[in-house]
């Protein structure tokens, strides 16, 4: 049952991430990014890389905050 709960969670929100990580950056030039006023320090694929993960670990958690509202208050407190 947690296998099936991760991958609720996990599968749906690699798919949100792709589909963030083509829309962010088929508007922005991830090299003309700035942080705090500067030009990011990566290069542009560790850009991508590490968008993508942030992106991911944000759909995950809307996912798991999803499953934790469905379940029932037995479930929960059980």
């Amino acid at each position: 049952m947690l296998a099936q709960r991760l991958m609720w969670i996990v599968w749906p929100a690699f798919l949100v991430a792709g589909l963030l990580e083509a829309v962010v950056f088929g508007m922005f030039d991830p090299e003309s990014m700035h942080w705090f006023g500067q030009y990011m320090p990566l290069s542009r694929q560790g850009i991508y890389a590490v968008s993508f993960f942030v992106f991911w670990a944000l759909a995950m958690l809307s996912s798991s905050l999803t499953i934790l509202l469905s379940l029932s208050p037995f479930e929960v407190n059980h």
